[in-house]
Parts: structure tokens; C-alpha cells; sequence
């Protein structure tokens, strides 16, 4: 199940005429017979513009795009799916799991970090280690990326895009490390690197 599918140019003008938080709120009421919350209809249209524009600055423009994906046999879902073909000609997709943070603060798990959600401070996962359990349900789940002679490759990141690291910040402890290099992490002053990992 997905709310969004279409191409990449569509998506962007979705997003340029403001229009692709309204498509997210029908489609979702469709499929769940309810609303939305006002809090996650504001979330799809500030970050799904924020990674629009990165997707015309890097002028991928023929590209597939699905938002709001569920994930098989979960209640997840996974913010954006861009697919295509890399530079090597093979098909690949990647998973962009996307934040409105500004700030978090230390937690006591290993992959947890502390950060405003939902009306209050929260422990939650590092978005790394949540967009890398993402693309392991995807793998583990869908026949595209397992099955075949040639199956898709697959990566998974997260664009943080109000979010400007400071020294010695929290969401690049040695900890987090490891997941880290397996799903990495872009902040709103990454543009040009996040460009070059979705191409």
C-alpha cells in the first residue's frame, strides 16, 4: 500500500503547486477511512517540498517516486522511495526517511536518541538505525530486491533537512557509527552530498 506513486517531475510539480500534502490526505482517508492528523498533513508538505528541491537540484527528473509506503506485514510506513537507474545502469531505489528535527539530546540505548515528537521529548530511534530497519523489512519483504538474475539494489538515508549539526552533536556519536556507514545521514547543510548519494 502506498499513498503517492508517480514520477519524479510529477512529484516536484505536486510540490512546487502545492498541492502533494492535499493528494497525501485523499489518498490516506481513502485507504483508512479517516483523517489525517493537522500534524502529519503539515509534516508531508514541509518535507516532501524539502526533498523536491533537492530532487530538481540534482535534475532527477525521470525517476520513479512512492511516498508513504507500508511496509509488508508492518503498520509502518516509509516516507519516500525514489527508483531508478544508477550510474553503473543497474536499478536501484532508495529509501529517504525524512525529520522536521532541530535539536535532540542523549538517550541511554544504543540507537536511541532523545528529540521533540509529538507534543513532548521523546526517546526514539536514530533515524540511521530506523530507516535502516526500513530498508531491511523492504529486502526481507519484496520480491524485487531478492528475487532474479539482476535484483534492485537498495540503499536507505535520512535528510534532516531543518536540522544543522553542531560540535561534538549527539546524532554523530561514535556510537552510531556503524549504522551510520550503513545508512547515512544528511543534515539541511548537505544538499550536494545528499544529491550525489541519490544519484
Amino acid at each position: 500500500m502506498r499513498l503517492y506513486a508517480g514520477t519524479s517531475r510529477q512529484f516536484i510539480t505536486d510540490s512546487i503547486q502545492n498541492q502533494i500534502a492535499d493528494k497525501l490526505k485523499s489518498a490516506f482517508f481513502e485507504t483508512f477511512r479517516f483523517n489525517p492528523s493537522p500534524g502529519e498533513v503539515n509534516s508531508w508538505r514541509n518535507s516532501l517540498r524539502a526533498i523536491s528541491q533537492v530532487f530538481q537540484y540534482s535534475n532527477l527528473m525521470d525517476h520513479g517516486i512512492i511516498l508513504e509506503y507500508q511496509l509488508p506485514l508492518t503498520s509502518r510506513r516509509l516516507d519516500c522511495l525514489i527508483t531508478g537507474r544508477d550510474t553503473y545502469n543497474k536499478d536501484n531505489a532508495v529509501i529517504i526517511e525524512l525529520k522536521q528535527w532541530d535539536k535532540c539530546s542523549e538517550a541511554e540505548g544504543k540507537n536511541e536518541v532523545i528529540t521533540w515528537v509529538g507534543y513532548g521529548e521523546r526517546e526514539v530511534l536514530h533515524p540511521s538505525a530506523q530507516v535502516g530497519q526500513y530498508k531491511m523489512f523492504l529486502q526481507d519483504g519484496h520480491s524485487s530486491f531478492y528475487e532474479g538474475d539482476s535484483p534492485v539494489s537498495l540503499d536507505a538515508c535520512t535528510y534532516l533537512h531543518n536540522y544543522s549539526f553542531t560540535p561534538d552533536d549527539v546524532l554523530l556519536s561514535g556510537k552510531f557509527s556503524e549504522i551510520m556507514n550503513k545508512c547515512p545521514l544528511f543534515s539541511a547543510d548537505d544538499v550536494d552530498p545528499l544529491r550525489d548519494y541519490s544519484n
